[in-house]
């Protein structure tokens, strides 16, 4: 068996895969993130994660921070829009001490003002920086557009002059109400039996008081697709053309990744990075990406360029979209994808803490998780007609955005 799943008292799912090595992997996967905040909440979803850092009722900043460290391991956490996830890496012997450290941050942060002071100039930086950076923040401002009027259009990060108001009463009442047992998944993977994993959950985690989200997301509702040009007197151009997907439970999200894969991979022979860029030179990044989300998902196709090749991308961009939708992919040209894509998702699931972390995330999301092999014979019975389909529901009506 590949994995090992169980259920603590309180609610927290588990999920655990041994292998060998002597170093260990773990993750408190929370489903709560930006999206599940209040409208005078923006932004606590990640200040929370990092104020989880600032103290606790049994240690200081300094000691959490230290805890694992001086041992060797990590200790970091991130915020999406849908989950919040703090994670761990150690040495086998310490696995124990890790779940510890977990659970007394995720559930006993005091969240002390004098901290809390000092970490808001920290995450204002972070925003400033973000800030300087057009290529990261043109997908926050299309989110926005994409899914206007939804809780999902709004930057993790927040806003500088809402994050100073915040307290720690403010984050004891997001956390209480958000990081719920019933949205937690206690993710690892190391060198040590099932049952071993499941019994020092259960001495940490398995403590912890049942709680139970109260609230609804709601699905973001129909929007027309939009062109806007917004001047930010960058050197390039910055472009995202893209569209409303599929969500996380949706068979079509395969095809789709599949598709984008072909389209727009990390690989140099994507069909965008050797029209774009190979054969005609006009941009040095160009890039296509799918996230599903729990209800609906993204896909995006960015590029930068110099102002004067930006309508020739489109152009280009827009044909090979057009292709995809009506003309199927040969036999040679889909089992060539399939084959790419199976070896990319092979190389990845061999990083043990990736492999932990989608794990967690794929449990919490789904309540159970397929192997790699059933992953790989599921990519092997797509056909060329169901990416057709696909192709034509996603990228036809795109919406774009663009910096210049």
């Amino acid at each position: 068996m590949e994995f090992y799943t169980y259920i603590l008292p309180n609610g927290i799912r588990g999920i655990h895969r041994q292998v060998k090595g002597s170093v260990a992997h773990c993750a408190l996967v929370i489903g709560a993130g930006s999206r599940d905040e209040l409208s005078n909440e923006y932004g606590l979803a990640h200040f929370a994660e990092h104020a989880f850092f600032k103290g606790t009722e049994h240690r200081r900043a300094w000691q959490i921070n230290c805890r694992l460290e001086n041992l060797g391991g990590e200790l970091n956490a991130f915020t999406t829009k849908e989950d919040t996830t703090i994670h761990a890496t150690t040495l086998r012997g310490d696995f124990a001490k890790a779940v510890e450290l977990i659970t007394d941050i995720a559930f006993h942060s005091t969240f002390p003002d004098r901290e809390l002071e000092r970490e808001k100039e920290v995450i204002c930086d972070e925003i400033n920086t973000y800030k300087d950076s057009p290529a990261d923040l043109i997908y926050d401002t299309f989110e926005d557009l994409l899914f206007a009027d939804s809780e999902l259009g709004h930057n993790i990060l927040g806003r500088k002059t809402a994050l100073m108001r915040y307290e720690g009463d403010d984050l004891r009442r997001f956390t209480t109400r958000t990081h719920t047992t019933d949205r937690m998944v206690f993710s690892s993977i190391g060198n040590f039996s099932p049952k071993t994993a499941e019994n020092i959950a259960k001495r940490y985690l398995g403590l912890q008081s049942e709680s139970k989200y109260g609230s609804r997301r709601i699905v973001p509702t129909t929007i027309t697709p939009f062109e806007r040009t917004i001047t930010k007197h960058t050197h390039q151009t910055h472009c995202i053309i893209g569209n409303r997907a599929y969500g996380i439970d949706d068979e079509r999200r395969l095809p789709l990744a599949l598709l984008i894969n072909i389209l727009g991979g990390p690989c140099a022979n994507s069909r965008l990075n050797v029209i774009i860029r190979e054969r005609n030179g006009l941009s040095y990044n160009i890039e296509a990406n799918y996230t599903p989300y729990s209800d609906t998902g993204i896909v995006a196709i960015y590029f930068s360029s110099d102002h004067h090749n930006a309508e020739h991308c489109v152009e280009l961009i827009e044909k090979e979209l057009h292709r995809l939708r009506t003309i199927p992919l040969t036999t040679r040209q889909l089992s060539m994808a399939k084959k790419q894509f199976i070896a990319q998702l092979a190389i990845s699931s061999e990083s043990n803490e990736s492999y932990m972390l989608s794990a967690g995330k794929s449990l919490l999301n789904h309540d159970e998780i397929d192997t790699m092999e059933q992953v790989y014979a599921k990519i092997r019975t797509l056909t060329a007609l169901q990416l057709s389909e696909v192709a034509e529901e996603v990228f036809f009506n795109m919406s774009q955005l663009i910096y210049k």
